[in-house]
């Protein structure tokens, strides 16, 4: 067993995580996203209903129920574990039998199917009929998917998100930026569409021979604004997502938010504001501190000077 990010665990308990990171040694580092058994269940699979878990609601169950396993993240151990459910073998279940997700495979003819996966509600069997669709693309492959799904979009095999949608992303997002800083940032990445009225996006994870050693948590040295030059963003649509940046104290920039996934290309000149840590690693940015993190934002000063 081998969990990575996207991944799904499920316990003796019948309690379903998602696999929120790539390094998993000590245990499957995750969040409690379904419990079985709650008769305010929304969702249902073979007969049990199971209720989707907000991030406090899950924080507050595991404290109660499993504190040993809260180590920062949730962190379960391996001999709790009972299924592994990875977004490939999700794919192979559902392809035939969901026509969003068959429309979407449909809609990347360059792209391999063993680099495809399903994740999220769908691949725990507890999606429901207006459930977002959550697509996996890994590695380098997803910059080939992402270009593949613009081609759809413009020949009208795939409907794009257009203003008025992002206006209410942007409304549940409620990012420290303007809404036209917003809509520019996102229009450009490429990744988001509509599959017959239901959202969905092309998430990106990597492939494990991508898979770096782990990001050390650093000491708190408080908030801090920044402005810097991006020299590598290979890994900006990961979580976190990664933008190693040109500036005489700090070396990186990392987002935990996936609103800013994406965010800036390398080259661009950003504007980053979060909580700096030092670690063993010098000293990195980190935006996504909190689940809707107040007053921390990253930007590209180089997209917002841009014409629209």
């Amino acid at each position: 067993m081998r969990p990575r990010l996207r991944d799904f665990i499920e316990t003796k308990e019948g309690w379903i995580f998602s696999v929120v990171d790539y390094h998993n040694e000590d245990g499957v580092h995750c969040l409690l996203r379904y419990l079985p058994g709650r008769p305010d269940g929304e969702r249902e699979r073979n007969g049990v209903r199971y209720k989707k878990m907000g991030f406090d609601e899950a924080y507050e169950f595991i404290r109660r129920e499993r504190p040993e396993w809260i180590k920062g993240v949730m962190v379960v151990p391996y001999d709790h574990v009972s299924r592994l459910y990875q977004p490939h073998d999700g794919l192979l279940s559902i392809v035939g039998s969901d026509p969003r997700v068959k429309k979407m495979v449909a809609a990347l003819p360059g792209v391999e199917f063993c680099d495809m996966g399903i994740t999220g509600s769908k691949l725990v069997g507890l999606g429901a009929e207006t459930s977002d669709v959550d697509f996996i693309v890994y590695g380098n492959s997803w910059f080939k998917a992402r270009d593949e799904l613009q081609k759809a979009i413009a020949a009208g095999r795939i409907d794009g998100i257009d203003e008025a949608g992002w206006e209410k992303i942007y409304a549940k997002r409620k990012p420290e930026l303007s809404f036209e800083e917003f809509y520019q940032h996102e229009r450009r990445k490429g990744n988001r569409c509509l599959l017959d009225g239901a959202l969905t996006d092309l998430l990106y994870v990597r492939d494990y021979d991508q898979i770096g050693p782990v990001l050390p948590v650093g000491n708190d040295l408080g908030m801090r604004t920044i402005t810097a030059t991006v020299t590598d963003a290979e890994f900006a649509y990961d979580s976190p997502a990664i933008y190693k940046v040109d500036h005489p104290e700090i070396s990186m920039v990392l987002s935990y938010t996936h609103t800013y996934a994406g965010q800036a290309r390398k080259g661009e000149v950003i504007e980053a504001r979060g909580r700096l840590e030092e670690s063993s690693m010098g000293k990195v940015l980190v935006i996504g501190t909190s689940r809707e993190p107040k007053g921390e934002w990253i930007k590209s000063l180089t997209l917002l000077e841009q014409p629209r």
